[in-house]
This record gives C-alpha cells, structure tokens and sequence, in this order.
C-alpha cells in the first residue's frame, strides 16, 4: 500500500503531500496540544519526509470525543490507527507527552513485529525518571496559571471563557495520563533514539533529557536547541533539518543491509 493510497482517518492528519518513496514520519503532540502544532514543521519537512500528525480525541474537530487519560492506553489506540501503515517503515517523534506516547507505541509496535525505524523524543524527561508534578490536581485557576507559565498555548484561548470550558478538562485528562504513568522497569525499545531539548527550559533539562540514553538497546543521540520547552516553534527549520537528517541516513542503512 502506498503512502498515496493511505487515508489518514480519525487520528491521523496529513498537511502536506511528499514524494512517493519519501520516510514516513508520525508526530505526537504534548499535553493539551492538537495535530496542528505540527503542520509549520510538516511544512518545512515537506518535499523530504512525509509527516502525519496524530490527532487525540477531545480536541478540534474530536472535540465531542472524551479524552484519554491513561498513557498505555492512548498508546494502543495510537498504535491502532497504525495498522494502515503497516507496510510503511515509520519514526515517530513526540513533544513532551507525545514522547511518552511514542515510547509505549513504539514498544508495542515492536512487540507486532512493526518496529520504528527511529523515535525522537523531545522535551520530555526519560521514563526512568518518573514525574514529579501533579498538575492534573490543581483546580482551574492553578491549571490556567501553570498553562500560561508554560507557553505553548494561545493566549487567545486562555483568554476566552467559552473555549476553556471544552479546553481544560481535556488539558487535565492529558496531564493525568502523564502523570499517572509508570514505566515498566528496564523497558527499552530497539530502534535508535534521539533525545532533544531545549537548553532553557524551566521543566525538563538537559540532563533529563540525556537520561533517554537508558531506554534503547542501539543508538541514542542527543540534540540541543535554543529555547524553552517549546523550542520547536522558533527553531523549527533547525529541528526538521535533524529529524530530515537522521532518518535519510536510516533509510540508507536500511537500504545496504
């Protein structure tokens, strides 16, 4: 099955077309994000990888749908929505909670005997290091107070009474996936694993971000961007050229064996 003949589906959105032949990349967004967080990157990917960016229920156009919140079970439905593609060797890359989620998918695509040609994880603390704040306890006030903190989110949004009614109980369902999860001792997954971070970032460090190095039995490779949890949006061009960079040279590797 090609990649033009692969409708993306209810989880799946796809922003830009690429060439036939061209690495399948699957995005994960962080907590409270939404498939389109990554269409500037899918942009600056198209023409080289093809990118589809996963879409939870809760949010946009799943806004009727409730949301998720527990991790492993997310990553199977994720996992799920795969299947079409299982002919398409895929990396997946995920954003803070989208790291988490495309470390268990990937754990369970190998287990199919489906594995990932690479992960990229990115700006999320390695499992082994297990959470140590409880946002999703905070009430309302507190959630939108840490929100803001954070960045990432439209300011629009959080301004707008309407909007955060549907918007927080989703954030919160997604922070308690995150914060709830508890990874199985050991756990690695076998395909190479790329750790990025931002070197300002007030929650997860450098460090934490390293400790990834634990969770593969292959190759792990670090990356580090200017910026704050959210680097991707101001270093965007930088962070598609390392991903564009990577899995051509896994494509090749493929290729010669």
């Amino acid at each position: 099955m090609s990649a033009q003949t692969v409708e993306p589906g209810t989880w799946l959105r796809r922003f830009h077309s690429a060439p036939p032949d061209a690495p399948l990349l699957v995005v994960l967004p962080h907590a409270g994000g939404s498939a389109s967080y990554y269409q500037a990157l899918s942009g600056e990917l198209s023409g080289r990888i093809e990118v589809m960016a996963v879409q939870y229920p809760g949010r946009q156009d799943r806004y009727r749908e409730e949301p998720v919140a527990d991790l492993p079970t997310l990553a199977r439905r994720v996992a799920e929505a795969l299947e079409p593609l299982a002919d398409r060797r895929l990396a997946l890359f995920g954003h803070s909670m989208g790291a988490l989620v495309g470390f268990e998918t990937a754990r369970l695509l190998e287990r199919e005997n489906r594995p990932v040609s690479a992960l990229f994880v990115s700006a999320r603390r390695a499992p082994a290091r297990p959470p140590y704040e409880r946002v999703h306890l905070l009430d309302d006030a507190e959630l939108l107070a840490e929100l803001r903190a954070l960045g990432g989110t439209d300011e629009r949004l959080l301004r707008e009474e309407e909007l955060l009614r549907l918007y927080l109980p989703v954030v919160r369902a997604d922070y308690r996936a995150l914060e709830t999860y508890a990874c199985q001792p050991g756990a690695t997954v076998g395909c190479p694993v790329i750790g990025l971070a931002g070197e300002s970032d007030p929650r997860v460090s450098v460090d934490d971000v390293a400790a990834w190095r634990e969770h593969t039995t292959t190759r792990f490779d670090l990356r580090v961007f200017q910026g704050g949890h959210f680097y991707v949006e101001q270093r965007t061009a930088a962070v598609a050229d390392t991903v564009a960079a990577v899995l051509t040279e896994t494509a090749r590797t493929q290729e010669s064996r």
